[in-house]
């Protein structure tokens, strides 16, 4: 009998190995809850108290300091005491663990015990966050949930772009109904050329003016020419167009004021303007001098009209989407005073830390230390913001140059005109001739 049962027992366990592995590459969140958060749990109550002590997590109830008799005994801290934390709690691809604070303590400490913690856990990455005060929420995860990410759905709205997936596993959205403005850099082949795309293509069949600005030549923008309103390939266009979005703004203005409401969402649908997106590509491009007269005149005015937009008109129905590979002060005061009017951000893959500083330095400095770990490898990854201000690690959804291109074709015949801009960009042809 016990070769025979041997034998069984080797059986049983192959066919476990089998069907495990099946289950981890097709079920993988049942994988995880199965055998993956089990052990995973065991781990964090295991190791919770000696990493606390490694870490400086903990504190200990008496001085290091103490008084015996007349003498003064001077040692290490007695009996450190770890913080409470709760029991794990599993999450679709992690687990969550809520700490509570010794009294003195801050995130930070936390912060940079998080990599001790990926190795102690097994883990791909902790994140630490304080949802409220005295306490921090450590979120762990099994693997890297943008590796491969799901296509997340998102209801359908105007001015919303459903982007991609958040690493929290929802869905990435651009709402530019709750957050106007944004900013979005990342060097060469990061992904931000590819988020345009993806941007356009959700917005292409929706009621909305869509105006580009690429000084480059219009070589990025010009491929959806078909869906935009208006071009600008250089920075003169760029003048004429933004000098007629920013007189646009004003009727918008006259009309609001007339009717004694303070955005275009409140006037009837029949009077109201069509909402207009500016995606600029490169900024850098509108803020680079080559010293002439004509030159510092023509950044100066791309300046202030970006400036103006910015700050008049998200109840005006006009918005601004301005991407960049890097954005530093040394672009000029003007690039400053723009970025605190772009209250959305997203950052990819950069070069510098200048940008990733420039970019989510002022909203939060855990997001600028992330955004600088997202590799070559990675690309379509970023590090974006929320509408409630938190961020989040996130991946674009794949969108192919000719899909978008496609895209743009289908729905070329909704696309609005701005009589406006397009004398304006007439009256500078007519110059140029």
């Amino acid at each position: 009998m016990g070769p025979i049962m041997l034998a069984f027992a080797l059986a049983v366990l192959a066919w476990l190995l089998v069907v495990g592995d099946l289950v981890r590459r097709h079920r993988p969140v049942w994988h995880w809850y199965v055998a993956g958060y089990p052990v995973a749990a065991c781990r964090v109550l295991f190791t919770w108290r000696r990493v606390s002590v490694l870490n400086d997590l903990s504190v200990s109830k008496l001085p290091a300091r103490t008084l015996v008799g007349h003498l003064m005994v001077k040692g290490d801290p007695v009996r450190p005491v770890a913080p409470r934390s709760s029991f794990p709690r599993a999450t679709r691809m992690g687990l969550t663990v809520t700490v509570r604070l010794h009294a003195g303590q801050t995130p930070a400490t936390y912060m940079r015990a998080a990599e001790a913690l990926v190795h102690a856990w097994r883990v791909h990455a902790v994140r630490v966050t304080s949802p409220e005060r005295g306490v921090v929420l450590l979120t762990a995860m099994a693997s890297d949930p943008l590796e491969r990410p799901g296509l997340a759905s998102a209801p359908a709205e105007l001015l919303s772009a459903l982007i991609g997936a958040l690493e929290s596993g929802g869905a990435w959205v651009m709402n530019l109904r709750l957050v106007p403005h944004w900013l979005i850099t990342g060097a060469t082949r990061s992904g931000k050329s590819t988020l345009l795309a993806r941007l356009i293509t959700q917005l292409a069949s929706q009621p909305v003016a869509l105006v580009g600005i690429d000084c480059k030549g219009g070589m990025e923008l010009g491929l959806f020419a078909g869906r935009l309103s208006a071009l600008a390939t250089c920075r003169r266009e760029a003048v004429a167009v933004l000098s007629a979005l920013v007189v646009d703004m004003q009727d918008r203005m006259s009309a609001c004021r007339a009717a004694g409401v303070r955005s275009i969402w409140e006037l009837p649908e029949k009077l109201r303007p069509i909402p207009v997106v500016v995606i600029v590509d490169e900024i850098a491009e509108l803020y680079l001098s080559d010293g002439t007269r004509e030159s510092k005149a023509e950044t100066e005015q791309c300046s202030t009209l970006l400036l103006r937009l910015g700050q008049l008109g998200a109840a005006l129905g006009l918005h601004l989407v301005v991407a960049g590979q890097r954005v530093g002060s040394d672009l000029g005061p003007g690039v400053t005073a723009l970025r605190a009017q772009l209250g959305g951000r997203i950052c990819h893959r950069v070069n510098d830390p200048g940008t990733a500083e420039m970019t989510l330095g002022d909203l939060n400095k855990d997001a600028v230390a992330v955004a600088q770990t997202i590799t070559a490898e990675e690309q379509g990854v970023a590090v974006c913001t929320g509408p409630e201000g938190g961020w989040s690690r996130a991946r674009s959804h794949l969108t192919p140059t000719e899909e978008a291109v496609s895209t743009a074709r289908k729905y070329s015949g909704m696309t609005p005109g701005l009589p406006a801009v397009d004398r304006a960009l007439a009256a500078l042809e007519g110059d140029v001739k």
